[in-house]
């Protein structure tokens, strides 16, 4: 009897039984549409900060404020830690940073025509746009002219023109209300999306940081900086030499502990990588108990078919058919239940990556790796299932099976 013969009587059989055959395989869907779907979610995610990171720079030290401590504990005043002051002390002292950005944040009610939105709008340098590696769909970047004459210049996030229901070629050159002052659009950026901290760039609204200081905020406290390390340079020295300058500026003592942060924005990549490796162990928990209960299931449906076809079995072996042909007939049909488990679990799993994907905003890829290995899984589970089935019904003596009712 050939494979092709023994699938077709394999499907007749399960065929026959079909309810009982899909409660069978349930949990096997089950299990292999989750792990596509956390198989997907790790892929989108590792994919996303990668991404993210090469827009960053992997060579890039941001800095944030911290608590400000004094003789070991937390001072009452409330100096934030990061000011003008600071960014100048460190382009004129710092030995191993080729650029620093300074980045001066603040909500306000941003206008333009009838529409409103609240937007962060961020006071900074021409330099930003190469040091945080952005690119500009339209327009140009904010200049050394615009700081110097602390013109109301403008460079709109990518998401900012969606927001006021505009094409960004239209805002070119048009007018936005920035609190009560007239701002000009001069630039649009491209999009960046979320790196899963902070609010998304793509959200913000950049304008010159003199004129944010002296115009729109009236304050030189800074949000934070970005340093770009020089070539060559390791990032653990620049950091000691970022602690150096500002701890001067500072004034900070001896064995006081620093009131600021210096972040390397590689520590985001290691964190997500962390986060994907304990879901995979969870992804791998739920498919190894999944597919326990779906082995049992089939090893039970293949044992109650071998009871009901015995009359079936001992027909055939008394027309000839061999241990062999019972034992591969038995071994296909369980395979085939298996391998009819991952399909529709790769159909399931699939689906729900679409789902979750679009439903929220979600990077989910399912690689052709992780449906290869949850189809060889659910023949190798149909196969380890029905081998103790298959090897009893071979076994049948055909005189005794002829005789069962």
């Amino acid at each position: 009897m050939s494979l092709l013969e023994s699938i077709r009587i394999a499907l007749n059989a399960i065929r026959a039984n079909a309810l009982r055959s899909a409660l069978t395989i349930l949990m096997i869907v089950i299990g292999v549409g989750c792990v596509i779907i956390g198989a997907a979610f790790g892929s989108g995610t590792q994919a996303a900060v990668k991404e993210q990171m090469s827009t960053l720079g992997a060579n890039v030290l941001s800095i944030y404020p911290g608590q400000s401590f004094g003789h070991g504990r937390v001072a009452s005043s409330n100096r934030v830690s990061l000011t003008i002051d600071d960014y100048d002390a460190l382009r004129r002292d710092s030995q191993f940073l080729s650029a620093v950005v300074p980045e001066l944040r603040s909500s306000r009610q941003v206008k333009f025509g009838n529409k409103n939105i609240h937007g962060t709008i961020t006071g900074t340098t021409p330099n930003y746009l190469v040091v945080n590696n952005r690119e500009l769909t339209h327009g140009r970047m904010i200049t050394q002219s615009d700081l110097a004459a602390r013109r109301r210049v403008a460079v709109l996030g990518y998401s900012i023109p969606t927001s006021f229901e505009f094409a960004p070629t239209s805002l070119l050159g048009r007018d936005i209300s920035i609190g009560r002052i007239i701002f000009k659009v001069v630039g649009v950026f491209a999009e960046v999306g979320s790196g899963g901290y902070g609010p998304s760039v793509d959200d913000a609204i950049y304008i010159p940081l003199t004129t944010a200081r002296f115009r729109v905020f009236g304050s030189d406290r800074l949000g934070s900086l970005s340093a770009e390390v020089k070539e060559n340079i390791g990032i653990d020295m620049a950091m000691v030499d970022i602690e150096r300058v500002l701890r001067r500026e500072h004034k900070i003592r001896p064995g006081d502990p620093n009131d600021f942060q210096i972040m390397n924005r590689s520590v985001f990549t290691d964190m997500m990588q962390s986060i994907t490796s304990t879901l995979s162990t969870y992804v791998i928990g739920i498919l190894a108990i999944s597919l326990l209960i779906g082995a049992i299931g089939i090893l039970s449906i293949m044992l109650v078919s071998v009871t009901e076809r015995t009359r079936e079995i001992g027909v055939r072996k008394a027309l000839g058919a061999t241990r062999g042909n019972i034992l591969t007939q038995f071994i296909v049909e369980a395979i085939t239940l298996g391998a009819l488990g991952g399909l529709f679990g790769i159909v399931l799993g699939w689906l729900g990556s679409e789902a979750i994907s679009s439903q929220f905003d979600m990077p989910l890829i399912v690689e052709m790796q992780t449906v290869l290995i949850a189809v060889a899984v659910s023949v190798s589970v149909g196969f380890s299932a029905g081998v103790w089935p298959a090897y009893l019904a071979s076994k049948l003596d055909p005189i005794e099976a002829l005789r069962h009712d």
